[in-house]
């Protein structure tokens, strides 16, 4: 596993052409696959979680006139995503359930710095990992989902990878000398969480134990 990741556009299911270290576990894809309702409801919840981060950096940074401009986009697209991920539950009879934040998110959240401007950078950072893994996983479960779901997923795999760019554009533009070896360091513990076998099925959860 290298040390520091190669910052370079998302690449479907090639975790080896993204910032990502490590590809998710066959086990986790044939889990989710005999799974799918589960998987949509977490899913879901992923989708607003996203909307509600975009929303938290734009607060939390209002002098920050580019990036406020670029993630109040990032957010009216998750929460589209979300609309259409709640419509395609409907389609196969799945509830929308609240849940308990999982562990790759607490995990993740634990990892970054308090102090600014360090702390900005790494919520930068660590929204590119996540955006960057979504777009791997939804291009290793498009294919074998039902078509309608299956297109749905490509659809928002490209999405993901417009976020995952735009989150380490604004990474790189703030702090070009410190984002790269940060990367890093964030981006190996996001590789551990989604090789760390877990007992729940979450979309962006390690392997089955």
């Amino acid at each position: 596993m290298s040390a520091v990741p190669r910052a370079t556009a998302a690449h479907g299911g090639d975790a080896g052409g993204t910032i990502l270290l490590a590809p998710t576990p066959r086990a986790w894809v044939e889990e989710a696959l005999c799974r799918v309702p589960q998987l949509l409801v977490d899913h879901a919840n992923c989708e607003k979680k996203a909307a509600s981060s975009a929303l938290a950096l734009l607060f939390a940074y209002p002098e920050d006139r580019a990036l406020s401009l670029a993630l109040s986009r990032v957010a009216r697209e998750e929460l589209r995503h979300f609309e259409q991920v709640q419509r395609a539950m409907d389609s196969l009879g799945v509830e929308f359930t609240r849940q308990r934040p999982g562990r790759y998110a607490q995990e993740l959240r634990r990892a970054l710095r308090t102090v600014e401007p360090d702390r900005k950078l790494d919520l930068l950072l660590v929204g590119a990992l996540i955006e960057a893994r979504s777009c791997e996983r939804f291009a290793l479960l498009a294919p074998h989902l039902p078509p309608v779901l299956g297109r749905l997923y490509g659809d928002l795999g490209i999405a993901e990878a417009r976020h995952f760019t735009l989150y380490l554009d604004l990474a790189r533009n703030r702090a070009p000398s410190a984002w790269h070896e940060r990367l890093g360091a964030l981006a190996t513990r996001e590789a551990e969480l989604v090789t760390t076998p877990e007992r729940a099925l979450r979309f962006h959860s390690g392997p089955p134990l």
